[in-house]
């Protein structure tokens, strides 16, 4: 099989546009955290999509970084850095809640619903340690490098735009989570999963750089002669 880059960069647009559905998929009939029982069968199942869909992301959003890294600059990069260091701890909350906090809820009940709710967007009863932390970079790498990586893709322009201002604008958004009723906590994650499904769709259809494609074009047509 050849494996090319603009086959690469296709694949990490088909990431991106999952990692959408995925995230859209899971906010459907979410219990809230306050009724959500740790050890059962659903949030297992839930935890380990949201850690598929991480991984995703993560995927996508590398190849919608290399795809434009030239035009986005300096921003881009920072950018995307901070975004992917949002979701890499993302991913290792969502694998703690998947493996760890249900073990833990015979023994230490309270502790487990003090991360739950803080994972939430509230303030726990007691103290949840490293969770905290861990926690708080997920949702400022979430929402300060969404906000970055919206506005470097917008200003690139190689990608679809309006996905570049949603993805800005709804992770952004999401900071409003901590004075909102909890009712908010799904509504406002479906904007920021669309927003992903544009720019992974958008990568799919525009894989490679047309003009890098005539230059190498170019370059080929004046080496042959010399070749032979």
């Amino acid at each position: 099989m050849n494996v090319t880059s603009s086959g690469l960069t296709r694949a990490a647009g088909a990431a991106a546009a999952t990692a959408g559905a995925i995230f859209i998929a899971v906010q459907v009939d979410h219990p809230a955290g306050s009724a959500f029982d740790t050890q059962t069968t659903e949030w297992v199942a839930r935890s380990c999509a949201k850690a598929v869909m991480a991984v995703l992301a993560l995927v996508g959003i590398t190849g919608i970084w290399l795809r434009q890294h030239r035009q986005t600059g300096l921003l881009g990069l920072i950018g995307y850095a901070v975004f992917a260091i949002g979701y890499l701890t993302m991913l290792t909350v969502q694998v703690i809640a998947a493996t760890i906090l249900p073990t833990l809820l015979d023994t230490n009940a309270a502790y487990v619903m003090d991360v739950v709710h803080a994972a939430e967007g509230g303030t726990p009863a007691g103290d949840i340690g490293a969770m905290q932390v861990v926690l708080n970079v997920s949702g400022a790498g979430y929402i300060l490098g969404g906000l970055l990586f919206g506005i470097a893709l917008f200003r690139a322009g190689v990608l679809a735009r309006w996905a570049s201002v949603l993805l800005a604008v709804s992770t952004t958004a999401t900071a409003a989570l901590a004075v909102l009723p909890d009712s908010f906590n799904r509504p406002l994650a479906v904007p920021e999963a669309v927003a992903l499904i544009g720019l992974g769709v958008s990568l799919w259809r525009n894989p490679s750089d047309p003009s890098h494609s005539r230059g190498s074009e170019l370059a080929g047509a004046v080496l042959e002669p010399a070749d032979r």
